[in-house]
Formats: structure tokens, C-alpha cells, sequence
């Protein structure tokens, strides 16, 4: 059973003022199964006023009982983790062994952050003068306004949400339309873990009205979008015009360089395990294959092998490695690149079809010799789809990893350290890893570079985001 998601505001569950409500729809079946609350100007006022009078009441409770509230909450999410994967499956479409994972996730996120909570420390500046005693001080930046997709409903939310959270905030979530059921299972974890109303909000509606109306206005302190570059650069820009404090985590289009020497079998297993994770809808997925010439036909092989053995289908069926994409939008864009790459002389490994019958389903597709004059190799290809090309050298490798304007992450394989110490040197990426998949831990960095955006959603630094440094300068008198 799949249920209606109402807005929550003030510490309750409301319908939208107007009545007004948009569809949900199973990507597997193209049916509506449900229907989400859509806010309009009045809903936004309302979770104003009361992130406003969150705030005041969060930012006085003691840091070690912030923690506690949050880790009941990540206790919750644990506990229910199984009926939200199969909530989310269904709104989303993933395989329900990658739901569930990524619920069990974020229980992980809010622990970490709970732990920050009490460990956010100033300074003492040792001083010119002996009776002058200088210290600075974090306070909470106010009232923060997130912005997240659909691509993974709970995980974008909980990272702005436990950082914000941890450092005294209150927070107004703009949740994804098409899969809001999730998100609203986390937020109820947080209610029945005991936050005080107005701390955590959440909505849906229309995006370009809502950020419109939420990010100008003088209660909003700070600003977390995680989406497309185009959006994000708008946002970012409407954001600097009211000097508000701002991250972005936006899109990618990530390299994957494979030495000669590296483990070959390692190597394609790992990287095709995160390609197809989410039907490739993923901002830091594997895309472009750069492979060493010398050994790039055998991995080519290799990458067709484990790709034709994918099964396809519901993420409710057993044994599913790919489920749907979201929409008929990313499934339309996903065949057209497809398409511009053949016609533009790459080459056809396996899939580049659409699957017969309801749902969203796409082949996965892998294309070698995949020229630059493709569309794919410098639009993002966001779905199941991997571009192979070889290359002769290790500078050329690089140069085209950092060709494009993305540099959200990148991954290599080598068994040679001065490879893997240069790599960290020379490759224009927010996150690297090298020899393993190594990336979205709560105590990791999650950022970019370039046009992939600025600041970071996890380690220690995430939360310092959320926090104003002020600098305190007393004289003994």
C-alpha cells in the first residue's frame, strides 16, 4: 500500500491550503499510485513562522540533547527501514535491496552528525596584550532552506537535514514531487523521536516557485540545492543577490581511468556495479571508460559480459539489478543520446533499446569508440548508459578527464603508486578514489569542483556550513 504525503509543517501533517495535489507515479507501471500535497505561497508563509519559532526554541537546546533527539531518530529509521525500501521502490523504482540500503544509510548520517553536534569547537587566539583574552565562537546560521532531487529521496535529504540539525538549525525541506512518500517516512521518524515543531519542515510544489519565494526571503539563512548545474547556477545567483550562504551539489560526468596494470576483473566489477546503481541515475556514476589501448578490447569484452547478464525489471522482483528510470523525460533523453552517438560513429557493445511494454525501462547500453563529437561525452547521461574510449598515455587520460566543465568525481584503477600519487595531483575532481569505491561516507567529503559545485555534505567540515564563526575580543578593566 502506498500512501498520500501531506506537507508537514509545525510539528503536524496538513493538505496543502489550496487542496491542491499532484500525482505520483510508478515508473514500472506508468500508473499513478498515489498523490503529494502541493504548497502554495500560504503553505510557505506557515513553514516560515515556524522554522522562525524552531529556531529559537533549537538553538537553545543543549547540543548533547540535539544528539540524542537525532539518534533515536536514526534508531527509528533503522526499525522501519524495511516497509520505507518498499515505499520507495515504488515511487522511485530502484531494486528494494538498494532502497533499504539507502535507508540504512542514512540512520548512519544522522549518527555521525549527532556526534558533531557535541564536538563543534571554537577558538582561544592567543593575544597581544596580557589582559586581552580573544576567542571565537559557532552559533547556528538561522533557518536553512534544501532543495533535493529524486534520485535518492532519503540520502539527499538527511545529509542538509543531520548537518543542519546537528549545528542548531531549523530547516525547511523542499522534497522531491516524484518520490515524496519516502522523505516524509524520515521526517516522521524525526517527529516521533521528539523535535520540537517548526525545527523540521517539509514541502513540495512547484520548484521554480518555491525557491523563488523561500531562498530572497529575511527568515532563510542559508541555502542547500542538490540538482542540475543549470538550476543550481540560477539558484547560486538568487542566492549571492540576498548574501546567503550557499551549497551546491550539481551534476557530474565522471571519468573512470583503467591502467594496464590495474586488476582488471576488480576494476569492471566495481565500476558496472556503480554505473547501474539506480538505473545510472546517479550524479557521481562511473560514465566515461577512458582504458589504456593496450588492454582496452579485453575490458570492453569484460564490461559487455557482466552487462548482458543484468536483469531488467520491477525493483519489487527478485534478483532485479536495474529497475526504471524516473520519467518519461530522462527516458526519452537516455535513447536520444543514444542515437546521436551512433550516427556520430560510436559503436554498439550491447543494449541501446528501449524495453517493450509499460514502465521506463532501458537497456543497459554500453557504446565503445564513442568520438567527441557525440552529444553523450559531454552532456551528463543520466541513466544506464557507459562510453568507452582507449587512450595512449597517461597525460592524454588526464586531459580528457578534466576536459569538462564537471569535476564532481572520478575514479581510476593502477597497481603503480606514482600513478595513483599523480592521479591525486593532476585530476580536477571534488572526490577521487583510487583501487575501490571509496565515496559517500558520512565522515568523507561529498563535493565538487568547477561546474559540479562548491562546499561539501559530509565529514567534518559539512557542518561548518551551517554554523556563523564570530570573533569575541574582551579587555580586563
Amino acid at each position: 500500500m502506498y500512501p498520500n504525503t501531506q506537507l508537514y509543517i509545525n510539528g503536524q501533517w496538513q493538505d496543502a491550503q489550496s487542496g491542491d495535489s499532484l500525482a505520483v507515479i510508478n515508473p514500472a507501471t506508468e500508473q499513478e499510485i498515489g498523490r503529494v500535497a502541493k504548497a502554495q505561497i500560504a503553505d510557505l508563509d506557515q513553514a516560515l513562522q515556524a522554522a522562525a519559532q524552531g529556531f529559537e526554541v533549537w538553538k537553545a537546546t543543549a547540543a548533547a540533547e540535539r544528539a540524542k533527539i537525532m539518534k533515536k531518530a536514526a534508531h527509528l529509521l533503522r526499525e522501519r527501514a524495511n516497509d520505507i525500501a518498499r515505499i520507495m521502490t515504488l515511487e522511485q523504482g530502484k531494486p528494494l535491496k538498494q532502497a533499504k540500503i539507502e535507508t540504512l544509510s542514512a540512520a548512519d548520517v544522522i549518527e555521525w552528525f549527532a556526534g558533531e553536534a557535541v564536538r563543534s569547537y571554537g577558538q582561544v587566539i592567543p593575544s597581544r596584550q596580557q589582559d586581552v583574552h580573544s576567542y571565537t565562537v559557532k552559533t547556528p546560521v538561522g533557518v536553512v532552506a534544501a532543495f533535493t532531487p529524486w534520485n535518492f529521496p532519503i540520502n539527499q535529504i538527511v545529509r542538509k537535514m543531520s548537518a543542519a540539525l546537528a549545528a542548531g538549525c531549523s530547516i525547511i525541506i523542499k522534497g522531491p514531487e516524484e518520490t515524496p512518500a519516502s522523505p516524509a517516512q524520515l521526517i516522521q521518524a524525526f517527529h516521533d523521536a521528539g523535535v520540537p515543531k517548526g525545527v523540521v519542515n517539509l514541502v513540495y510544489g512547484e520548484p521554480a516557485e518555491i525557491s523563488a519565494y523561500l531562498i530572497p526571503h529575511p527568515v532563510v539563512g542559508k541555502i542547500s540545492f542538490t540538482g542540475s548545474t543549470p538550476v543550481g547556477k540560477q539558484l547560486a545567483a538568487l542566492a549571492g543577490q540576498h548574501m546567503k550562504k550557499a551549497t551546491m551539489e550539481l551534476g557530474g560526468h565522471a571519468p573512470v581511468l583503467i591502467f594496464k596494470d590495474a586488476d582488471l576483473d576488480v576494476a569492471v566489477s566495481e565500476m558496472l556495479a556503480s554505473k547501474f546503481r539506480n538505473a545510472g541515475q546517479v550524479c557521481i556514476a562511473p560514465t566515461r571508460f577512458l582504458i589504456e589501448r593496450e588492454v582496452y578490447d579485453q575490458v570492453v569484452e569484460k564490461i559487455k559480459q557482466q552487462v548482458e547478464a543484468l536483469k531488467v525489471g520491477s525493483g519489487l522482483d527478485d534478483g532485479v539489478d536495474v529497475g526504471p528510470m524516473i520519467h518519461a523525460r530522462g527516458y526519452a533523453n537516455i535513447q536520444k543520446l543514444i542515437r546521436n552517438a551512433l550516427d556520430k560513429g560510436a559503436k554498439l557493445v550491447c543494449g541501446g533499446h528501449a524495453l517493450e511494454g509499460k514502465g521506463y525501462f532501458m537497456q543497459p547500453t554500453v557504446l565503445k569508440d564513442v568520438p567527441f563529437e557525440a552529444d553523450c561525452m559531454d552532456k551528463e547521461p543520466f541513466g544506464p548508459l557507459v562510453l568507452c574510449r582507449p587512450f595512449d598515455s597517461y597525460s592524454e587520460a588526464v586531459a580528457e578527464a578534466n576536459r569538462l566543465s564537471f569535476g564532481l568525481a572520478a575514479y581510476a584503477y593502477s597497481r603503480s603508486n606514482k600513478v595513483c600519487l599523480d592521479l591525486g595531483r593532476d585530476i580536477q575532481s571534488g572526490m577521487l578514489t583510487i583501487n575501490h569505491v571509496g565515496l559517500g561516507f558520512p565522515e568523507l567529503p561529498f563535493g565538487g569542483l568547477k561546474d559540479s559545485g562548491y562546499g561539501t555534505e559530509g565529514g567534518s567540515e559539512a557542518i561548518n556550513a551551517y554554523f556563523d564563526t564570530r570573533l569575541v575580543t574582551v579587555a580586563a578593566r
